[in-house]
């Protein structure tokens, strides 16, 4: 195995001297999009082929209750770069956040010294060039014009693209690159959707994809009245990609394909770095942006708090792990408002004041566990009208989640640990009376907390 200088210092009993400050890490966030937490080998999904991915989390750890606090591609990205919720960020759904660049987790790297690249896709309004050292950003389609006439897949972009900041990098500069990945996205003006490239047919041909248990009329008919109709945008891009049993194989299978090879430019990315002798200097992560519907509820893709939404992978690969803890899973709440802050503390700084989420490696460095949130606020604005796709807020914990929609002032109760996959409202059951008013406080707190 090889050992960085540190690591060889302290095997011998050398101690670096007293105040001497830790080399940063480089930074590499590996992000992908529409990927919710089981889409993943080694989550358990018995169909998906991600073996680059599960090869970093048997490297790492994998956080199994990782969540967002907004299910949205504009939003949580917003978040991802500000450590806040939307509600102090300010990004309803696509434009720009308020919060000041320089107050950003990259725009902090860059202050410091760090070399700063964005791969991908975007979604925050005008693209900053300017503030990255090497910026390219794209999405929307599968695949791109390239200048010469020929298209390129928007995965291989990606790789391209990330490869070509890692070789022309300068050598004497710790680095962040961000690849945001547009798969698994679909190309939402495409009847097909989902759009992967040539090679990647063979994939999954064979394969039965199982329908999930709630994806049947009868839990339509359960949800609110107001999503649960033909106008909502859930509903209608169900119609899209799940409507007759052929559809939801064909469709899924493509997801599938995509996902596939991102994971294979995951590993190249990684492979890359192994290859400049980096990777033992760099914090590496997996994540996505938002959960994903695969059906359930009769809905398609994500807004809503309910879990397929709002639960994503989180895979990291920190150097700094003790080798015992490298292949675990940690269950701790963590959220996509954590990144920034973990992000700062790997490069050796303190996080922006007013960042709301927490750095999570103690998580994973920490001899003792440290004290950790058991609860959190979730929240998403409404997006053109209540009928297309309505706000929604919610208290998430893991025993329970309440469920507050404001433009219809309706409320939902889960117990998750006798009904994890959210079948059954109990806000309207009296002997739920007191636990319901507790939450509602709760809830109140909480959301005044996120401003």
């Amino acid at each position: 195995m090889k050992l960085t200088l540190s690591a060889l210092l302290l095997a011998v009993g050398f101690a670096l001297p007293a105040g001497a400050a830790p080399k940063p890490l480089n930074i590499v966030l590996l992000y992908a999009d529409d990927w919710r937490h089981d889409t993943l080998g080694c989550a358990g999904n018995p169909i998906v082929k991600t073996p680059r991915l599960d090869a970093l989390a048997a490297s790492g750890v994998r956080f199994t209750q990782n969540r967002v606090t907004t299910s949205i591609c504009g939003v949580s990205r917003a978040t991802l770069l500000t450590g806040q919720w939307m509600s102090r960020h300010g990004n309803p759904a696509f434009a720009m956040f308020k919060t000041p660049w320089a107050e950003t987790f990259p725009g902090r790297l860059r202050d410091a010294g760090f070399y700063v690249g964005h791969v991908g896709k975007w979604h925050n309004g005008a693209f900053p060039a300017a503030n990255y050292d090497f910026g390219r950003s794209y999405a929307g389609r599968h695949w791109m014009k390239q200048p010469d006439g020929t298209e390129i897949h928007v995965t291989a972009k990606n790789e391209a693209d990330a490869l070509a900041f890692l070789r022309t990098r300068p050598a004497d500069k710790p680095f962040c690159l961000t690849v945001s990945f547009f798969a698994t996205h679909a190309e939402d003006q495409n009847p097909k959707q989902y759009l992967p490239q040539p090679e990647s047919m063979q994939l999954y041909r064979d394969a039965v994809i199982p329908v999930p248990k709630t994806a049947t009329a009868e839990h339509f008919r359960r949800l609110p009245p107001f999503i649960g109709n033909e106008k909502n945008e859930g509903r209608r891009r169900w119609h899209w990609r799940f409507d007759t049993p052929e559809r939801f194989q064909e469709y899924m299978k493509n997801y599938y394909r995509l996902a596939t090879e991102v994971d294979a430019v995951c590993g190249r990315v990684v492979d890359e770095l192994m290859q400049q002798g980096a990777l033992d200097n760099t914090l590496v992560i997996f994540t996505t942006d938002n959960g994903y519907f695969h059906a359930e509820r009769g809905l398609a893709d994500k807004w809503y708090p309910y879990e397929e939404s709002i639960r994503v992978p989180l895979i990291v690969r920190d150097p700094r792990m003790a080798a015992e803890r490298r292949g675990t899973t940690h269950d701790a709440f963590t959220l996509n408002a954590d990144l920034a802050p973990t992000l700062l503390a790997a490069a050796g700084l303190a996080p922006s004041p007013a960042m709301q989420g927490r750095d999570l490696a103690p998580l994973y460095l920490a001899k003792t566990a440290p004290a950790w949130r058991n609860e959190f606020f979730y929240e998403h604005a409404q997006l053109k009208n209540a009928d297309f796709i309505p706000a929604s807020e919610a208290l998430v914990r893991r025993d329970v989640k309440y469920l507050f929609w404001p433009d219809h002032q309706h409320e939902e109760l889960f117990d998750l640990r006798a009904d994890p996959l959210e079948e059954r409202n109990l806000a309207a059951d009296p002997a739920q009376k007191e636990r319901l008013a507790e939450l509602r406080r709760r809830f109140a707190e909480l959301k005044a907390a996120a401003k």
